[in-house]
Order: C-alpha cells, then sequence, then structure tokens
C-alpha cells in the first residue's frame, strides 16, 4: 500500500473507531422516549426540582406577571393582513390565552379603539372538542377569499391538523377539506382544487420526516385517488407544490427540495413538469410577468457572473426561450445583503441590510424597463414591510421597531414617502436612560464580528455589570434589532447589560456570511461568539463572573458549546430547545434536514470535524463549568427534547451540582403554548440568569 493510501486508510479508521466509541457510550438515549413513561417521570422530577428553587426566590413571582402583563397587554399592535374588504388579526390575551381570529374594516382598524368582529374563537373550539389545539396558520384563496384553510396544532407541534373554512359564514365546512395530522404544505389552486404534500402513508415522508410526495386533490374524492405530481427521493427533504397570481398572470410551480439550501423548480405546464435552469442554491418568486431569482451562489450565464446574494430580473417567457438578459436589482457588497421582498400592484419593495441596519428599495417595471426609488426610513433598526393588497393597491404596511422604540405600524404607499400613523406600541420601560451601540470584535482568525450593546448610559466600566450575550449564528438567519418590553423589565431596568453578536452562520452579511461557519467551518460560529465575549471582558462591561450567554435551537447549540468550550468566560449559560447530541440528531425528528448546516455525523470524515464542538460529547466530569439552565419542550417536533433531557442527565451524572432542568409539556419548538406559558418561561431564564450574574452574587461563583 502507498505512504498515502496507509494515510487515507488510517485516518478513516480513526473516524470510524470514533464513529463506533460514540455510538456505544450514550447511555441516556433511553430519554429519547417523547412520551415514554420512564423519560416523563424524570422530567416531571426535574421539574418539580426547578420549581422548588423558584419558591423561594421573591423576584421570580413578580416577574412573572409583569411579564405576562407586557404579553396580554390590549395597547399591543394588532397585527393585520388584508383580505377582501376586510382585515383580519389572530389576537391572545388573558381573556383568551389560545386566541381569536377576528376581523374589522380598514377604517375601523385606523380608530382607537375598533370593534372587532370574532370569526373564530380558538379556546371555545378547544373546550368543545377537548383538544388542546394551537391555531398555526390560515392559509386563504386568493384573490377571493372566500374559503381558507385553517391549520390547528396539539399543543404548538409542527405538525398540524387542517379543515376547510368558510369566511362568509365563519363557519368550518361540512364535507370540505380536511386532512388529518401531519406535517404538511398546502396550496390553493381553485376552490375546488388543491395541492397537498402530506403523510400519505408508508413510504411517502422523507428522512428528515416532511412529505415526499405532492398530489393535486380534487374536491368530492377520496385523498387516496389524488393524481401525484412528483415524488421526491426518501433522503430529500420535502417537496412541496403552489400557485401564485400577481396582475391576471398565474402561474403554478412544483419543489423538490434536496436539502436545506439545494432544490430543484419545476413549472407545471398542463400535465406536463418543465425544470427550470436556475441554480440550485437559489429562490424564485414572480412580479408580473418578470422572474426575480436570488442566486445564493455564484452564478455564470449568457457570458456573465453575477454574485451570490444578487436579485436578478427577467421576463419569465423570454427565460423559458434561452434569453439569459437579466436585470440586476441588487448586488451585496461587503456590508450589505438582500433579505427579502414584498409587492404591490406596481412595485416591488426590496429590502437589505448594510452593516446590519435596514435599507428599502422600490422598483418599478414600466414599459419594459426597471426603475428605482430609494425609501428613506424612519430608523436604521428592524423593518417589516407587507403589500396589503397586491393586486388592486400600491400601499403597504411598514413596521419598524429597534431595541429601544416600541413597534410602530403605518400605512405607506410606494411611489413616495407619505405614511399614515395606523398604531404605535406602548413603552413597557423608560428607554431614555439607555442606549444602544453597534461595535466589532476580532475573531480568531483575525474576521470582524459586529455586535450590538444595550447598556446604560452610564455604565460603569469596573467589570460588574450583569451581562448577557445572545447569539444564533446559522441558517442564513440575521439577529437585527428588535424592541421587546420583556427584555426592559427583566433585564436591562435592573441594571443588566444586554448584547446581541451577529457571528457567522447567520445572514447579516448575506449567503457569504453564512457559508462561512458551514459545516467543516462551523468552528468559525464558535469562535465569533467567544470573541465578543473577550471583547465584553476586555472593555471592562463585565467579567466571567457576571456574564452569561443564551441562545435557542441552533443557538441552543451555540450555547452548548459556549458552555462546553469556554467555561472559563461565563457564569451562566441557558440553553434553549437546543441541538446538542451532534452525534444522532440526523436521526431524530426533523434533524436530517440540518446536514446541509452540519454535515452528516455518519459519515466518519464528517464526524471527525462535529465531534470536535458536539456538547454532548464533549462535557466531562471534573470541569468547573458554569451554571446552566437547559429548556425546552415535550411538544416540539422539530428539534428533539432528548437534546437537552440527555444533556442534563449526563452533566448531573458526572456529578455537576449547578445543572438547572425545565420541559414545558406544550409549547412546540417556540417553548410555549401561550401568553401566560411565556411568561412562566421567561420568567424561569430571566430569574436564573440574574440570580447567577448580578453583581452581589456570592453564592453562585465558579470562577
Amino acid at each position: 500500500m502507498k505512504p498515502q493510501m496507509k494515510l487515507i486508510a488510517a485516518l478513516c479508521m480513526a473516524g470510524a473507531s470514533s464513529l463506533a466509541l460514540a455510538q456505544a457510550e450514550d447511555k441516556f438515549q433511553w430519554l429519547e422516549d417523547v412520551l415514554g413513561e420512564k423519560p416523563l417521570i424524570w422530567v416531571k422530577d426535574q421539574n418539580k426540582l426547578t420549581r422548588s428553587k423558584l419558591d423561594n426566590d421573591a423576584g421570580f413571582n413578580k416577574l412573572r406577571a409583569d411579564l405576562q402583563v407586557v404579553l396580554d397587554s390590549k395597547d399591543r399592535i394588532p397585527a393585520i393582513r388584508k383580505m377582501g374588504d376586510a382585515v383580519y388579526n389572530f389576537w391572545m390575551d388573558a381573556e383568551h390565552p389560545r386566541g381569536v381570529w377576528r376581523k374589522t374594516s380598514l377604517e375601523e382598524y385606523k380608530k382607537a379603539l375598533p370593534k372587532w368582529e370574532v370569526v373564530l374563537d380558538v379556546d371555545a373550539l378547544a373546550k368543545t372538542e377537548n383538544e388542546n389545539w394551537v391555531f398555526k396558520n390560515s392559509l386563504c384563496r386568493e384573490p377571493v377569499y372566500d374559503r381558507c384553510l385553517i391549520e390547528l396544532s396539539r399543543g404548538g407541534a409542527d405538525a398540524v391538523v387542517t379543515r376547510e373554512f368558510d369566511l362568509a359564514s365563519k363557519s368550518f365546512v361540512k364535507d370540505g377539506f380536511s386532512l388529518p395530522e401531519a406535517k404538511m404544505n398546502l396550496d390553493w389552486v381553485d376552490k375546488d382544487t388543491l395541492f397537498v404534500a402530506t403523510d400519505f402513508g408508508t413510504g411517502t415522508l422523507t428522512d428528515s420526516g416532511y412529505a415526499r410526495v405532492v398530489k393535486e386533490w380534487k374536491r368530492g374524492t377520496e385523498l387516496s385517488t389524488a393524481r401525484t405530481l412528483f415524488e421526491g427521493q426518501k433522503n430529500d427533504m420535502s417537496v412541496a407544490a403552489n400557485s401564485s397570481e400577481h396582475k391576471g398572470v398565474h402561474r403554478e410551480l412544483v419543489s423538490r427540495q434536496i436539502t436545506f439550501y439545494t432544490s430543484e423548480q419545476y413549472l407545471k405546464d398542463g400535465e406536463k413538469l418543465i425544470k427550470l435552469d436556475i441554480p440550485a442554491k437559489s429562490n424564485l418568486y414572480f412580479f408580473d410577468k418578470q422572474a426575480v431569482i436570488t442566486p445564493r451562489e455564484a452564478w455564470t450565464v449568457g457570458g456573465k457572473t453575477y454574485a451570490s446574494g444578487s436579485v436578478l430580473a427577467i421576463d419569465f417567457e423570454a427565460f423559458m426561450k434561452g434569453n439569459r438578459a437579466f436585470t440586476v436589482l441588487f448586488e451585496p457588497s461587503d456590508t450589505t445583503s438582500y433579505t427579502g421582498a414584498t409587492i404591490t400592484r406596481n412595485y416591488l419593495l426590496l429590502q437589505s441590510l448594510d452593516n446590519v441596519k435596514s435599507n428599502l428599495k422600490e422598483w418599478k417595471f414600466d414599459s419594459g424597463k426597471w426603475s428605482a426609488r430609494q425609501v428613506t426610513l424612519p430608523t436604521l433598526g428592524t423593518v417589516g414591510v407587507e403589500g396589503i393588497d397586491a393586486e388592486n393597491s400600491d400601499d403597504y404596511l411598514l413596521s419598524y421597531s429597534d431595541y429601544l422604540t416600541p413597534s410602530v405600524y403605518m400605512l405607506a404607499h410606494a411611489g413616495n414617502d407619505k405614511r399614515e400613523l395606523l398604531k404605535s406600541a406602548p413603552s413597557f420601560f423608560d428607554a431614555s436612560a439607555y442606549e444602544t451601540v453597534q461595535k466589532f470584535a476580532t475573531s480568531k482568525d483575525g474576521t470582524k464580528v459586529p455586535y450590538f450593546i444595550i447598556r446604560n448610559k452610564n455604565i460603569k466600566y469596573d467589570s460588574n455589570n450583569p451581562t448577557l450575550l445572545y447569539g444564533y449564528g446559522g441558517f442564513q438567519i440575521s439577529m437585527t434589532p428588535l424592541y421587546s418590553g420583556g427584555l426592559g423589565k427583566s433585564w436591562l431596568e435592573k441594571g443588566g447589560v444586554y448584547v446581541v453578536a451577529n457571528i457567522r452562520g447567520g445572514g447579516e452579511f448575506g449567503p457569504r456570511w453564512h457559508q462561512l461557519a458551514l459545516k467543516e467551518n462551523r468552528q468559525r460560529a464558535y469562535d465569533d461568539f467567544a470573541a465578543v465575549a473577550k471583547d465584553l471582558i476586555a472593555s471592562k462591561i463585565t467579567s466571567p463572573k457576571h456574564l452569561g450567554a443564551r441562545g435557542g435551537s441552533n443557538g441552543g447549540l451555540l450555547a452548548g458549546v459556549a458552555l462546553t468550550q469556554h467555561p472559563e468566560l461565563f457564569n451562566a449559560v441557558v440553553s434553549q430547545v437546543p441541538l446538542l447530541d451532534m452525534r444522532r440528531f440526523n436521526q431524530l425528528l426533523a434533524g436530517a434536514s440540518w446536514m446541509g448546516e452540519y454535515g452528516n455525523p455518519d459519515v466518519p470524515a464528517e464526524w471527525d470535524y462535529i465531534s470536535k464542538y458536539s456538547p454532548y460529547q464533549n462535557v466531562k466530569a471534573g470541569v468547573t463549568y458554569p451554571n446552566v439552565l437547559f429548556i425546552t419542550s415535550t411538544r416540539d417536533d422539530r428539534v428533539h427534547p432528548g437534546h437537552a433531557r440527555k444533556m442534563a442527565a449526563k452533566m448531573m451524572d458526572q456529578g455537576h451540582k449547578n445543572v438547572w432542568y425545565y420541559e414545558n409539556i406544550e409549547g412546540g419548538h417556540g417553548g410555549a403554548a401561550n401568553n401566560a406559558q411565556r411568561a412562566d418561561m421567561d420568567a424561569i431564564i430571566y430569574t436564573f440568569l440574574w440570580d447567577m450574574l448580578k453583581r452581589d452574587n456570592l453564592a453562585n461563583q465558579v470562577h
């Protein structure tokens, strides 16, 4: 055998043996049985222990009550969606913990106290049917808005039950479209036809637990007889079909989502499916007769190379005939990134970020050409844009907020900067004492990593400020400035400092920023987070005994890595609905769909780099770790609660005494199913963090 072949073989054997070792050592795998009697007894015992710690905490009950006041406030902005002549809103408060779907006119909505008409009372429905229903979504037939598909979830899970609903009679349609509980993707074709991707029975789901088959289902027929449009592969992520209509142009697409980031798009032309010649890493939508393509990889076509993260427009019929002369609507730079778009009748509203600050540009297509206008925004914080009636109007809803500015809701009009104030959210804390500052830390490889600090204007640089560092760093999701009354009440008013790290893996600088931390480069995201922590310590804002870390989902994995890789930097860590066992993540619930982000742990070479950061495999006895809270939900059918269960159990078994655990029995991936549960879980989190990080804390120091 040649020397290099011997080396490769040795590496493979080492990787395989590491893989086998990881598989053999998991003595807490029994906790993955979500509803098993023994695991649930363990969960309830841990919940009881956590509750016993909080019962004696004077501030916990007050904080929980304060947070529920914020969540249930009648002065919150009711977000609306215009359908026909009415605007609709889904509302939850103390009187309606499960929520009511309601409507009013736009003119009535503009009043300080609008009169609402209840369309569907979810509390009443849940009581009548003796189900713990959570309202997940309404998919209404456009542009006539006569029928909707209502998605109801048990306890907040991703899997839903779907029923057809008549808007005029405000009732479910007798013998209408109805689908049993599953993770599904639906769309209207016409009043009597649906596109359906769901669990059709044995062999129709992917390894990720999503639909592998999409069908066209006619009213009055059995679902089993629906015509198959497309079948994906078992190792794909999912398939779906959807229809779109703008200015009378109707198109139907079938999509095959191969991985989280790669897909194939097919135009449905009668009975034929025509594969579209666009990059595997791209998105496509329509505006009038134009196709808008957003490649997430460099695309060389028609003699030109278009940058990853650009936005390209072209006449769709010309494109189908081979034309590749695109109009570039957006081209990213080192500091800018495209974040999304919405349409009105005559305008495409294109949103972007510049150094994590919002930007909005209007594009109008007229006489065969695109023209642009820069929109003046009232803030550099988070901006939301939604067309109010894309078939008939150029009006749109403009919302904005930042860390210290409560949300403002305005009616705007494409073509000018005139706006009408619709609603303003109340201030739940006095923001005048605080400021938001953007700074940059230098990561291990020299990359500059931006982060926001929200702090008191008169902060003392004495290394003693209780400081909470939050991050996500995955799936091209951007962390932008957003107001939170709960954060102000539970953290800032007490004297805490809040920090948000815009680390690699996120979308703050487009696909490039995200792809820099994929798979074998995942460690860069964790190095970025640690760099921000070190910068906070070096600037004497805080110190390890007063610094905490928090993240949820992929951010929960980030928090777990912070715990195991840098215990010297933190005194408290909150890992929420987390991934933690990266050896088995692809075998649990939707985990297989995320291998495009992390890699495949069943491949020895890929497990080799995953194993270096996977928290569950790297936590050790005899190491002094920060105080840690793992918090999850039994009903989370996206990220398996076994991750948090096993990590907590393993740490306790290793002799670590500072491990907290709490699992909400309802809640889905969001962790909570109603405002009372949200207030309770946030109170647990912030009480834990404050007790561990406060200035005069002596009892809970690990440093």
